[in-house]
């Protein structure tokens, strides 16, 4: 059985790009993963959601995040189950829609979500930020919308 690895060379461009992104992305999220559960008990999943409330200025609709998340409806309703035990969100009635329920972070989640946001930016910084520049940083953002622009299709 052979143990040696592919080389960029002998991938495809696009293959190389695709098994890139992904890398990445699982690299990334565990290191984060791990370093925002290990300070502040907060798996990368309900930080995911934080940052959205965090990110909002109003309430958002528990189905807003269900969509805006990378999370499914079930895993984001779990997610806020549990958030919501911690007291670092609220759930009220939505006025505008009596079959909604819209979510904001607490005070303390608010707190927590500060705290963890820097604990995720210094566990990044010397692997992202400090090693990307601020056109890497655009062409990412370029390619990102582009893909999720065209998720369903």
């Amino acid at each position: 059985m052979a143990t040696r690895k592919l080389t960029p060379a002998e991938m495809s461009e696009a293959d190389h790009a695709f098994y890139g992104l992904v890398w990445a992305g699982t690299t990334l999220t565990e290191r984060v993963d791990r370093a925002l559960t290990k300070a502040h008990d907060l798996p990368v999943s309900w930080f995911e959601v934080m940052l959205w409330l965090a990110n909002s200025e109003e309430p958002v609709a528990a189905s807003v995040l269900g969509n805006s998340t990378m999370l499914s409806r079930s895993q984001v309703s779990r997610v806020l189950d549990a958030l919501q035990a911690r007291g670092l969100v609220s759930r009220t009635p939505s006025a505008r829609d009596a079959r909604s329920v819209e979510v904001a972070l607490t005070a303390q989640g608010r707190e927590l979500f500060t705290e963890a946001d820097a604990t995720r930016r210094a566990c990044l910084a010397p692997v992202f930020i400090d090693v990307l520049d601020q056109q890497d940083l655009a062409a990412l953002g370029t390619v990102w919308r582009k893909l999720k622009a065209h998720k369903e299709d």
